[in-house]
């Protein structure tokens, strides 16, 4: 079964950091775009950070200068180093890759989501 699987959440204080990791398995022919979302309680999921297959990252203005995402093709792995975290960063981080999969009628490209994991920034 193809799937994402996120890690490395947790409870940290503010100014602290926190890498989350991400590792797609399964059937996979291939990873596209990868990328970071999160989402706060009572709030929508927005966008943090994404990266292309080619390498190159975009940031939320929130998040600039703070995190940095990666990227090891050879490990599907998709990586965000989380510094200086501040407790608006509070919520469930979320990984998102398109996989390139075989159904039964072919090849296609598909979104998959991963569990999500916790990120909690208190004192």
């Amino acid at each position: 079964q193809v799937q994402l699987v996120e890690s490395g959440g947790g409870l940290v204080q503010p100014g602290g950091s926190l890498t989350l990791s991400c590792t797609a398995s399964g059937s996979i022919l291939s990873i596209n775009a990868m990328g970071w979302y999160r989402q706060a309680p009572g709030k929508a999921r927005e966008l943090v950070a994404t990266i292309t297959g080619g390498g190159t990252t975009n940031y939320a203005d929130s998040v600039k200068g703070r995190f940095t995402t990666s990227r090891d093709n050879a490990k599907n792995t998709l990586s965000l180093q989380m510094n200086s975290l501040k407790p608006e960063d509070t919520a469930v981080y979320y990984c998102n890759a398109v996989l390139r999969v075989e159904g039964l009628r072919g090849l296609y490209d598909k979104n998959y989501w991963g569990q999500g994991t916790q990120v909690t920034v208190s004192s």
